[in-house]
């Protein structure tokens, strides 16, 4: 099991919702509707003689520009904790990420608005999700 095995594994899972790009890793110019993995904190020694490791990402999901206003429903539905649009259903559609963890928990949204990229606005949530492996 490695990083990039994780990644993929969530990028795979969020390959599930129609119509959503995935990335395992950061991208210097994303093409909205897109989800980029983004590794952000490592927490080691979690059960006895280090039988478990915490890996907390960040998933960024960019919808479209932030002036156009179906992009806010767009966001809507990939925020909600149900339904074929939902990132938390599609993550969490796999737990093991084929073998690679032993659970992950999608835990929250948040960063929900508008981001800069290449001078351009456009509207985007973060999600965190817990890998246990």
């Amino acid at each position: 099991m490695s990083i990039a095995d994780i990644r993929s594994g969530l990028a795979t899972n969020l390959a599930t919702i129609s119509g959503l790009r995935t990335a395992p890793e950061l991208i210097d110019n994303p093409s909205p509707p897109v989800a980029l993995v983004n590794l952000e904190s490592v927490d080691y020694d979690q059960a006895y003689q280090s039988g478990l490791t915490l890996y907390n990402f960040t998933i960024t999901v960019i919808v479209g520009r932030a002036a156009e206003r179906t992009m806010q429903r767009k966001l809507d539905s990939y925020i909600q904790p149900t339904g074929s649009q939902s990132v938390k259903v599609a993550v969490e559609s796999d737990r093991s990420l084929s073998g690679y963890a032993q659970d992950l928990r999608v835990t929250n949204a948040g960063s929900i608005g508008s981001i800069q990229i290449n001078d351009q606005t456009y509207l985007a949530a973060e999600f965190t999700v817990t890998v246990y492996a």
